[in-house]
């Protein structure tokens, strides 16, 4: 078999169709379909169905397809390593938490883009299971997550820790002592959280579980200016760091409960694959990353009324 039909076939069984996949591999369509047809006349099996749609992988296709992939990633990594230069260059894939982008990575990505104007810096934001899962699968050639991230593939270094808070309307005030007013005695909060596979969404669930709540309602929004907008408003109550809602806490547009350290602190991760080479564009873009963590949060000061204690 060819490696470079089996590339093929694979970028085919991801885009679904022969002309998206000429396309993404900037190639004429009658060259796919050529490369598609040798591969099953060579193996003596169809490995797709054609249809109106586009095309579908056949149980043959769909066994193949993992090893194909893994194939055409080797290839993509040796092509890099190939022309990795002492100077970074081209293309670099890295992922980033919403609140993490938000927060931490505006002068970053200044500086990295100032330092390094040959590289091609793409940045994809996500949940932290859906940038574990990008960089095992080789969509990401790293991310920051919040940790502690155990995989038998990965490679973990911390950047940053970071304090997490419970965030609400500035009218839920919790004096110490009582149950919190985020928290009504009929035991139902609603919260507002980016979608399933959110860490710090998780930590909210055990903490409200911690303070009694036995109904859990919610709400996923995609942004942190709308998940902002909506417990300003009183509609639900969420977890984020303290250094993104500390400018609403000081202008009293929020009010924010602290959490005990075993709750509300967490390390944030730069992850990559063990096996993976390191290019010279990704170690330029974590020195960049280590330069930027030095500042920490836990110790901020809020003015009165803008901060309660779980």
């Amino acid at each position: 078999m060819d490696s470079g039909d089996l590339a093929i076939f694979a970028a085919v069984a991801r885009m679904g169709s022969i002309t998206k996949a000429a396309q993404y591999l900037e190639t004429v369509q009658s060259n796919v379909t050529q490369r598609v047809r040798r591969l099953e006349d060579e193996l003596g099996v169809s490995l797709f169905y054609r249809h109106g749609r586009g095309v579908s992988l056949t149980a043959t296709g769909s066994q193949l397809l993992p090893y194909a992939s893994r194939i055409a990633q080797m290839m993509d990594e040796a092509r890099r390593v190939a022309l990795d230069q002492q100077q970074p260059t081209g293309p670099l894939s890295v992922g980033s938490m919403e609140t993490t982008a938000a927060l931490r990575l505006s002068g970053v990505l200044v500086d990295f883009a100032t330092e390094y104007p040959q590289v091609d810096l793409m940045l994809k934001t996500g949940p932290t299971h859906q940038l574990i899962e990008d960089v095992v699968n080789r969509s990401l050639e790293g991310a920051l997550v919040a940790g502690p991230v155990d995989h038998i593939d990965l490679v973990s270094e911390p950047v940053v820790e970071e304090e997490l808070v419970i965030v609400t309307a500035p009218w839920m005030q919790s004096p110490a002592g009582d149950r919190p007013s985020w928290v009504p005695g009929k035991g139902e909060v609603k919260i507002v959280v980016f979608r399933n596979g959110c860490s710090y969404r998780e930590r909210l669930e055990r903490v409200l579980v911690r303070q009694g709540v036995t109904a859990i309602r919610k709400m996923e929004l995609g942004t942190l200016d709308g998940i902002l907008a909506c417990v300003r408003a009183g509609i639900a109550v969420t977890m984020l760091p303290m250094g993104i809602v500390k400018p609403l806490a000081d202008e009293q547009k929020v009010t924010v409960h602290r959490l005990a350290p075993q709750e509300g602190l967490v390390e944030t991760v730069f992850i990559r694959r063990r096996d993976a080479y390191v290019s010279s564009s990704l170690t330029a873009f974590m020195s960049t990353l280590h330069r930027h963590s030095t500042r920490d949060y836990r110790g901020i000061e809020m003015e009165s009324g803008a901060v309660a204690q779980v």
